[in-house]
Protein backbone atom coordinates (compact mmCIF):
# COMPACT_ATOMS: atom_id res chain seq x y z
CA UNK A 1 0.00 0.00 0.00
CA UNK A 2 1.32 3.45 -0.85
CA UNK A 3 2.34 5.68 2.23
CA UNK A 4 0.30 8.56 2.78
CA UNK A 5 1.74 12.03 2.20
CA UNK A 6 2.14 14.69 4.97
CA UNK A 7 2.76 18.27 3.12
CA UNK A 8 5.30 20.29 5.56
CA UNK A 9 5.59 23.86 4.64
CA UNK A 10 6.23 27.37 5.89
CA UNK A 11 7.31 30.73 5.09
CA UNK A 12 10.84 31.68 5.29
CA UNK A 13 12.03 31.93 8.88
CA UNK A 14 9.23 30.01 10.36
CA UNK A 15 11.22 27.01 11.41
CA UNK A 16 10.25 24.23 8.86
CA UNK A 17 13.84 23.22 8.75
CA UNK A 18 13.49 22.52 12.55
CA UNK A 19 10.60 20.79 12.24
CA UNK A 20 11.72 18.65 9.47
CA UNK A 21 14.87 17.96 11.50
CA UNK A 22 11.98 17.21 14.53
CA UNK A 23 9.80 14.57 12.43
CA UNK A 24 12.94 12.85 11.28
CA UNK A 25 13.90 12.31 15.42
CA UNK A 26 10.66 10.56 15.56
CA UNK A 27 10.50 8.42 12.69
CA UNK A 28 9.25 9.91 9.70
CA UNK A 29 10.83 9.56 6.28
CA UNK A 30 11.24 13.26 5.14
CA UNK A 31 11.85 14.24 1.45
CA UNK A 32 12.80 17.56 1.02
CA UNK A 33 12.63 19.72 -2.13
CA UNK A 34 15.14 22.48 -1.67
CA UNK A 35 17.82 19.60 -1.39
CA UNK A 36 16.31 17.66 -4.25
CA UNK A 37 16.12 21.03 -6.26
CA UNK A 38 19.98 21.82 -5.39
CA UNK A 39 21.01 18.34 -6.83
CA UNK A 40 18.67 18.66 -9.86
CA UNK A 41 19.90 22.34 -10.48
CA UNK A 42 23.58 21.00 -10.65
CA UNK A 43 23.10 18.45 -13.54
CA UNK A 44 24.04 19.61 -17.05
CA UNK A 45 20.20 19.48 -18.22
CA UNK A 46 19.29 22.46 -16.01
CA UNK A 47 22.22 24.37 -16.55
CA UNK A 48 22.12 24.22 -20.30
CA UNK A 49 18.22 25.22 -19.95
CA UNK A 50 18.72 28.37 -17.52
CA UNK A 51 21.54 29.42 -20.21
CA UNK A 52 19.38 29.40 -22.94
CA UNK A 53 16.48 31.28 -21.08
CA UNK A 54 18.85 34.09 -19.31
CA UNK A 55 22.03 34.07 -20.73
CA UNK A 56 25.43 32.77 -19.17
CA UNK A 57 25.90 35.72 -17.16
CA UNK A 58 23.69 33.40 -14.57
CA UNK A 59 25.99 30.88 -14.15
CA UNK A 60 29.16 30.38 -12.74
CA UNK A 61 32.04 27.72 -13.32
CA UNK A 62 29.54 25.60 -15.01
CA UNK A 63 27.05 25.78 -12.16
CA UNK A 64 23.84 28.03 -11.48
CA UNK A 65 25.09 31.28 -9.80
CA UNK A 66 22.43 31.15 -7.36
CA UNK A 67 22.63 34.61 -6.09
CA UNK A 68 22.88 36.87 -9.49
CA UNK A 69 19.50 34.14 -10.21
CA UNK A 70 17.91 34.97 -6.43
CA UNK A 71 18.72 38.85 -7.33
CA UNK A 72 16.80 38.35 -10.60
CA UNK A 73 13.75 36.44 -10.07
CA UNK A 74 12.78 37.82 -6.71
CA UNK A 75 12.98 40.97 -8.41
CA UNK A 76 10.97 39.95 -11.62
CA UNK A 77 8.18 37.54 -11.09
CA UNK A 78 7.69 36.64 -14.70
CA UNK A 79 11.52 35.43 -14.47
CA UNK A 80 10.49 33.90 -11.30
CA UNK A 81 7.50 31.47 -13.29
CA UNK A 82 10.26 30.77 -15.97
CA UNK A 83 13.06 29.43 -13.93
CA UNK A 84 10.29 27.69 -11.74
CA UNK A 85 8.71 25.80 -14.76
CA UNK A 86 12.72 24.77 -15.63
CA UNK A 87 13.38 23.86 -11.94
CA UNK A 88 9.80 21.99 -10.71
CA UNK A 89 8.76 19.65 -12.72
CA UNK A 90 12.42 17.87 -12.36
CA UNK A 91 12.40 18.51 -8.74
CA UNK A 92 8.40 16.76 -8.60
CA UNK A 93 10.01 13.68 -11.19
CA UNK A 94 12.59 13.13 -8.54
CA UNK A 95 10.40 13.47 -5.42
CA UNK A 96 8.22 11.02 -6.78
CA UNK A 97 11.36 8.21 -7.12
CA UNK A 98 12.21 9.12 -3.56
CA UNK A 99 8.67 8.25 -2.75
CA UNK A 100 8.34 5.08 -4.25
CA UNK A 101 12.02 3.96 -2.36
CA UNK A 102 10.78 5.13 0.90
CA UNK A 103 9.19 3.14 4.00
CA UNK A 104 6.44 3.89 6.41
CA UNK A 105 2.94 4.67 6.71
CA UNK A 106 3.72 8.08 6.21
CA UNK A 107 6.09 9.98 4.31
CA UNK A 108 6.62 13.91 4.63
CA UNK A 109 7.41 15.73 1.90
CA UNK A 110 8.92 18.89 2.68
CA UNK A 111 7.77 21.97 0.43
CA UNK A 112 8.53 25.53 0.98
CA UNK A 113 5.98 26.38 -2.17
CA UNK A 114 3.12 23.44 -1.51
CA UNK A 115 0.34 25.98 -1.78
CA UNK A 116 1.93 28.13 -4.50
CA UNK A 117 2.11 25.42 -6.74
CA UNK A 118 -1.19 23.36 -5.80
CA UNK A 119 0.52 20.55 -4.81
CA UNK A 120 -1.54 19.98 -1.31
CA UNK A 121 -3.90 18.85 -3.79
CA UNK A 122 -1.50 15.42 -3.70
CA UNK A 123 -1.04 15.55 -0.04
CA UNK A 124 -3.32 13.60 2.53
CA UNK A 125 -2.53 16.38 4.96
CA UNK A 126 -0.89 19.71 5.23
CA UNK A 127 1.29 20.79 8.01
CA UNK A 128 2.17 24.96 8.09
CA UNK A 129 4.86 26.00 10.49
CA UNK A 130 4.36 29.66 11.01
CA UNK A 131 5.42 32.39 12.92
CA UNK A 132 5.28 36.28 13.44
CA UNK A 133 7.06 38.11 10.57
CA UNK A 134 9.61 40.34 12.65
CA UNK A 135 10.58 37.02 14.38
CA UNK A 136 11.19 35.33 10.98
CA UNK A 137 13.20 38.26 9.66
CA UNK A 138 15.57 38.16 12.61
CA UNK A 139 15.75 34.35 12.41
CA UNK A 140 17.07 34.40 8.86
CA UNK A 141 19.27 37.83 9.69
CA UNK A 142 20.45 36.04 12.20
CA UNK A 143 21.62 33.05 10.32
CA UNK A 144 23.13 35.69 7.83
CA UNK A 145 23.44 36.17 3.70
CA UNK A 146 20.62 37.67 3.28
CA UNK A 147 19.34 41.44 3.88
CA UNK A 148 16.24 42.49 5.79
CA UNK A 149 14.62 43.77 1.97
CA UNK A 150 15.99 40.39 0.72
CA UNK A 151 14.24 38.21 3.10
CA UNK A 152 10.63 40.40 2.69
CA UNK A 153 11.14 40.28 -1.49
CA UNK A 154 11.18 36.21 -0.37
CA UNK A 155 8.20 36.25 1.33
CA UNK A 156 6.51 38.73 -0.44
CA UNK A 157 6.77 36.57 -3.60
CA UNK A 158 4.97 33.48 -1.68
CA UNK A 159 1.01 33.39 -0.60
CA UNK A 160 0.43 35.43 2.66
CA UNK A 161 0.26 33.64 5.99
CA UNK A 162 -3.57 34.33 6.28
CA UNK A 163 -3.98 32.47 2.84
CA UNK A 164 -1.21 29.70 4.02
CA UNK A 165 -3.45 29.03 7.70
CA UNK A 166 -6.78 28.75 5.98
CA UNK A 167 -5.29 26.21 3.50
CA UNK A 168 -3.47 23.97 5.73
CA UNK A 169 -4.51 21.27 7.39
CA UNK A 170 -3.22 22.01 10.61
CA UNK A 171 -0.97 25.10 11.42
CA UNK A 172 2.03 24.84 14.27
CA UNK A 173 3.13 28.32 15.69
CA UNK A 174 6.73 28.23 15.78
CA UNK A 175 6.87 31.49 18.50
CA UNK A 176 8.35 30.24 21.66
CA UNK A 177 11.42 27.91 22.19
CA UNK A 178 12.20 24.83 21.30
CA UNK A 179 10.57 22.49 23.90
CA UNK A 180 6.97 24.05 22.97
CA UNK A 181 7.42 23.77 19.23
CA UNK A 182 7.94 19.89 20.35
CA UNK A 183 4.91 19.86 22.30
CA UNK A 184 3.02 21.65 19.97
CA UNK A 185 4.25 18.90 16.95
CA UNK A 186 3.50 16.15 19.22
CA UNK A 187 0.14 17.55 19.55
CA UNK A 188 -0.33 18.26 16.10
CA UNK A 189 0.81 14.98 14.81
CA UNK A 190 -1.93 13.22 17.76
CA UNK A 191 -4.85 15.19 15.94
CA UNK A 192 -4.11 14.39 12.36
CA UNK A 193 -3.38 11.15 13.33
CA UNK A 194 0.11 10.83 11.36
CA UNK A 195 2.61 8.20 12.29
CA UNK A 196 5.69 7.05 11.27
Amino acid sequence: MAPRRLGLTGSIGAGKSTVAHLLRARGFTVLDADVVAHEISASVEVTQAVEAAFGSQYLKDGALDRSRLAELVFNHPEQRKQLNRIIHPRVRARMTELEREASGEWIVQDIPLLFENGLDAQMDATLLVDAPLELRVARVLARGGLSRDDILKRDAAQLSGSEKRRRASMTLDNDGDLAQLERRLDQVLDALKVRP
